[in-house]
């Protein structure tokens, strides 16, 4: 009974330090931060509530279920091939480094989570500690989270293929197998591959030789072609030498003309009197396309381009389905746009689709057309009026459709009669005898020279105050009309 005080506090409840002060080996873990007893789930409860005492000497104060043990608390997750590991394979005193637990039988502390506590280096020491790097808890080998492309020598063409071991060799060394994977040659290719050239070009073999294949050779990029009659410009310097020099680099291809290796594109469209004429006037050695034929040389041909025309690419208007043309016949606009008006413009206005008497190259919404010319000049708000507002209309089926010499200069043709016909003289509304086209609600209208002028308080009055709205089927109206002037009319 003398012993109590170690344990218990006089009238107080055991404490967590006075546990600790004998367990010295969970407070060194906790401390640490590592195994079960730095667990959340741990470091909330008490000591006590766990390890209770008082139940006599045979009492298992540290008992729990193997089987049902979560070791995913101690902070190390049990997988791949440790999930299949018995407890008493790895909690053994050859792998405990606190050299007090050594001397316990059956405890479970002491282990820390380094691959080497446990696995032997197979690499003695030539690669870092960080085994998880490239290793995982499936298996040793392969190493599946390795990946060379981090390594100082990436792995490209062929050599993706080849087996690790034809350059990582094995051998014995201090008495066990090992395998080199740091410190070999690879400033050049002979540490692994035989010169087959006895350093005839020197040891820089990836000046013709690639990974993907040894007879795959590469561009000769050491041999100076400038040195030759026909130095390699633009694309040239990217064409393969046999493309050239069929059946071997000794045989000499012909060069004086662009037609000695290439087929005529345009098929005899700038042959003149047999001869070809010289392809550079248009193209150069660095491509096809785009032509060098420059917007001033076309100016001096009998089209020149000005306005959107600057902006249009060449095969645009040169290149018709899968063939280039450059001969054309004529060079009007119907050659290459279409007659969108049909036949509703007169011969007058547009002659023999003549598009340029209204159109410009500029826009073709830029109209010039002098509408003066027409019967119906344009004036007030009229000159606002964006052409389409009147020439394009709507068919019986949404469709749209150009109307000019059909229109005519009756305001209906445009402008529904809000009045109904109250002011039809023979068949036809004279609307300029009130309106005019600087705006609908400037009237011209004088009442003087009606049937009813006014005079006296009429003067005054607005006109609404007489003309009144009026209901019928097809819609709602102002009345103007009056079959007759009476008092009794408008006064009761």
């Amino acid at each position: 009974m003398s012993n109590c005080t170690k344990c218990h506090e006089l009238g107080k409840e055991v404490l967590d330090s006075k546990c600790l002060d004998c367990h010295t080996e969970i407070k060194k873990l906790a401390d640490a931060n590592r195994g079960y007893h730095s667990n959340n789930e741990v470091t909330s409860k008490k000591c006590f509530e766990c390890h209770s005492e008082h139940h006599g000497r045979k009492f298992e104060i540290a008992r729990f279920d193997q089987d049902s043990f979560n070791h995913d608390k101690t902070g190390y997750r049990l997988e791949g091939k440790h999930s299949s590991v018995k407890c008493e394979n790895c909690h053994i005193p050859k792998f405990i480094d606190d050299q007090e637990l050594k001397k316990r039988t059956g405890t479970f502390l002491g282990l820390n989570q380094e691959c080497s506590s446990c696995h032997e280096d197979y690499h003695q020491g030539t690669l870092s500690n960080d085994c998880q790097s490239c290793h995982n808890s499936e298996k040793f080998r392969p190493a599946p989270k390795f990946n060379h492309d981090k390594a100082a020598y990436k792995l490209t063409g062929s050599h993706i293929n080849v087996d690790c071991e034809k350059c990582h060799k094995k051998e014995n060394r201090n008495d066990k197998e090992f395998q080199l994977f740091k410190g070999l040659q690879f400033n050049n290719c002979t540490p692994c591959h035989n010169d087959v050239h006895n350093n005839k070009f020197g040891s820089n073999c990836q000046k013709c030789h690639s990974t993907s294949s040894f007879k795959q050779i590469k561009q000769m990029d050491e041999f100076d072609h400038s040195l030759t009659n026909y130095p390699l410009q633009g694309k040239h310097i990217i064409v393969e030498c046999k493309s050239c020099h069929i059946g071997g680099l000794s045989n000499k291809p012909k060069y004086e003309k662009c037609t000695d290796c290439h087929n005529d594109f345009h098929k005899g469209q700038f042959t003149k009197e047999g001869v070809i004429t010289d392809c550079s006037k248009c193209h150069s050695l660095n491509g096809f396309i785009p032509s060098n034929y420059s917007i001033q040389e076309h100016s001096m041909l009998g089209f020149a381009l000005s306005g959107a025309h600057l902006a249009v690419p060449c095969q645009q208007c040169h290149k018709t389905e899968k063939e280039w043309d450059f001969t054309f016949e004529s060079t009007r606009c119907s050659e290459c746009h279409e007659n969108i008006h049909g036949d509703a413009i007169s011969k007058e206005f547009i002659g023999n689709n003549e598009c340029e008497k209204c159109h410009t190259s500029e826009s073709w919404r830029v109209n010039n057309f002098d509408h003066s010319l027409t019967e119906f000049a344009l004036v007030g708000n009229h000159q606002k009026v964006e052409c389409r507002t009147c020439h394009l209309l709507e068919d019986d089926e949404s469709k749209i459709i150009h109307v000019f010499s059909e229109l005519t200069s009756v305001c209906e043709d445009c402008h529904n009669d809000v009045h109904f016909g109250q002011f039809k003289q023979k068949g036809k509304t004279i609307c300029d005898r009130c309106h005019s086209p600087n705006g609908w609600k400037k009237l011209l209208f004088d009442h003087a020279a009606t049937r009813f002028p006014l005079d006296g308080a009429h003067k005054n009055l607005q006109c609404s105050q007489c003309h009144k709205p009026v209901q019928i089927d097809a819609g709602s109206f102002i009345n103007y009309k009056y079959d007759e002037f009476k008092c009794a009319t408008c006064h009761s």
